[in-house]
């Protein structure tokens, strides 16, 4: 077996233990959701303040689009941030009210959402490329596997584990994986996203973040 045999291996056998690990069920009511990200926790902001009204997020501030994902995804993001295994002020300050059936709620509610077509206003042709080739088909004399490995078909996400990340805004993109390659991110228990980010320069980055952006995120 070679290194590119073997690492493929590596992220489909921690895929596989990762959704034996980690898969929760739970039912969530939209419509209870709907009206909780309208309000909020009772101290802190509404989720549309920064997600947007459509659960579009916002790119300026590194907002993410949270419309049309995984609901058991979005439930343990949430989670992570009560329980501080995340770590952001803002999402800590507007969750850490919320039950876990209100968790459940809400994010049924935003899963029930379509989801943007696309995110990116980057032009830059040769940094499209660039992110298209890391994307796509990686590389394999660094150790960097392509994104859909785990991301799944057009990176449009498989289940609770790996979300979608096509369509995402670029500037979301670009602080999460920085946050994994810093160590200030701990949710992935099998450290997958954690050592690919480790080997990605700041020019990889910036160019993954821009092609993934560009990217439908549905049909």
């Amino acid at each position: 077996m070679n290194n590119k045999q073997g690492l493929v291996v590596y992220c489909i056998l921690s895929a596989l233990l990762l959704g034996a690990s980690l898969s929760v069920s739970a039912k969530g009511d939209p419509e209870s959701g709907q009206q909780l990200s309208m309000k909020g926790d009772g101290s802190g902001a509404p989720c549309m303040t920064c997600h947007g009204p459509n659960g579009e997020g916002n790119a300026a501030g590194a907002f993410p689009y949270i419309a049309g994902m995984n609901e058991q995804y979005l439930y343990r993001q949430m989670k992570a941030y009560q329980t501080g295994e995340r770590n952001n002020a803002v999402m800590s300050m507007n969750v850490d009210n919320f039950n876990e059936q209100q968790l459940h709620d809400i994010a049924a509610y935003y899963a029930s959402l379509s989801k943007p077509a696309s995110t990116s206003k980057d032009t830059d042709s040769e940094l499209l490329k660039q992110g298209e080739r890391l994307v796509s088909i990686g590389n394999w004399g660094e150790y960097i596997p392509p994104c859909s490995t785990c991301h799944g078909p057009n990176n449009r996400g498989v289940n609770e584990n790996f979300p979608g990340i096509a369509g995402q805004h670029a500037s979301y993109i670009k602080q999460q994986i920085n946050a994994w390659k810093n160590g200030n991110r701990k949710t992935d228990k099998v450290q997958l996203m954690e050592a690919v980010a480790k080997r990605l320069s700041d020019s990889q980055i910036e160019a993954v973040s821009a092609y993934l952006a560009s990217i439908p995120a549905s049909e």
